[in-house]
């Protein structure tokens, strides 16, 4: 999903994301430590989980009109003007790939494909994508190893809050799980903005607790949200 479109589906505008970025500007200048905010439109390709739904959906259709076989070979007849014994089989064949087909494009669809592919799958991808960021945008090597990474996968519904070793050992888990599930909720009521300036807050109080500001710091990762369109999967 490009950029702009995943933006449309979050009904952000330019105002919503200034403001975000403020509310990180405000919450790092009590801290020396850094805050990061990425949402991704997902997080993996999910082919495999959809091609084998749509193969398993079909085989199973089949086998229920197998009990049909001697009507359907006579409609064939009939319709052919004759009975071949091939009918019957190149019926099925192509019965088969066209459910096939039009089943993995129903699998496609986000609210179907949520239920299709394994929540494990979901999360392990999610979780996967948000390490691999948090490496590449260098969040894991901020100067106090104090940054934190606020990660969001749309399409999952996912969220994922990643801090470094010099947090980790101040803060518990279950602060960062309180600010997660705080996402989750302000999500699920459509206030995306609003989601991202609290979580902000919140992880910018934690932040100023543990790692407060020193005089003058750089500011050593982006303060807006980073919006990750879809890799190109291989």
């Amino acid at each position: 999903m490009k950029y702009k479109a995943l933006i449309k589906k979050l009904s952000l505008d330019d105002a919503d994301l200034e403001k975000i970025k403020t509310a990180v500007q405000k919450a790092e200048s009590k801290t020396s430590g850094e805050i990061a905010l990425a949402i991704a439109a997902e997080s993996s390709c999910y082919a495999f989980w959809e091609l084998a739904a749509a193969l398993g959906t079909s085989l199973l259709l089949l086998v229920c009109l197998f009990p049909l076989a001697p009507q359907i070979y006579t409609w064939l007849g009939r319709m052919f003007w004759g009975e071949e014994p091939w009918y019957l089989a190149a019926f099925f064949l192509a019965l088969c790939a066209a459910m096939v087909l039009l089943l993995y494009a129903a699998y496609n669809i986000p609210a179907i494909d949520r239920l299709v592919i394994p929540r494990v799958a979901r999360q392990q991808a999610v979780t996967a994508r948000a390490l691999r960021y948090f490496a590449q945008s260098g969040v894991y090597a901020t100067e106090n190893r104090s940054g934190v990474l606020i990660f969001v996968s749309y399409f999952e519904r996912e969220v994922r809050i990643l801090a470094d070793t010099g947090l980790n050992q101040k803060i518990s888990p279950d602060l960062w799980n309180l600010v997660s599930d705080e996402i989750s909720d302000s999500f699920a009521k459509g206030n995306v903005a609003e989601a991202f300036i609290t979580a902000v807050q919140r992880c910018g109080d934690l932040l100023a607790e543990n790692f407060p500001a020193h005089g003058a710091k750089s500011n050593e990762l982006p303060d807006g949200l980073v919006v990750l369109e879809n890799d190109r999967w291989i």
